[in-house]
Order: structure tokens, then C-alpha cells, then sequence
């Protein structure tokens, strides 16, 4: 067995899924998980909720808006 820790491949701007979980989101911008729950309740980072537990989810079109990126694809 390997002594490596088993990692998810990180996530680029070239790969980024249509919905991302706060998990993803915080490490593709580099912030804590709590630094985006903070956000969105200021509005900056607006989250859809999923499934009774209430899960955010993030659309790819507003963190690549956050970041100044411009949309590629139609």
C-alpha cells in the first residue's frame, strides 16, 4: 500500500464544472470554505441550495465573473 495521500485533481479554470461545491470553490480561489459562506450571505458569491440538507452549490458563470474572467462559451 502507498504512503501517499490520495488526492481529487484539482480543479483549473480550464475544467471547471457547470455547478461547484464549496469545497472547490475555496480551493480554486484559495480562501477557507467559511470565507465563501461569508460572501455569500454579503451577496458577493450568490449560492443555489440543492436537496432538503440545503447544500450550495456555485455556478461556473459567477466564480468565473468574481475572478474577471470573461465567458468562452454560449
Amino acid at each position: 500500500m502507498s504512503d501517499t495521500p490520495k488526492h481529487k485533481p484539482s480543479i483549473s479554470l480550464d475544467n471547471l464544472p457547470d455547478l461547484m461545491t464549496i469545497r472547490e470553490v475555496s480551493e480554486l480561489l484559495r480562501v477557507s470554505p467559511l470565507t465563501i459562506k461569508r460572501w455569500g450571505k454579503k451577496g458577493k458569491l450568490p449560492a443555489i441550495r440543492i436537496n432538503s440538507r440545503g447544500d450550495r452549490r456555485y455556478k461556473k458563470e459567477v466564480i468565473l465573473r468574481l475572478l474577471g474572467e470573461e465567458k468562452s462559451e454560449e
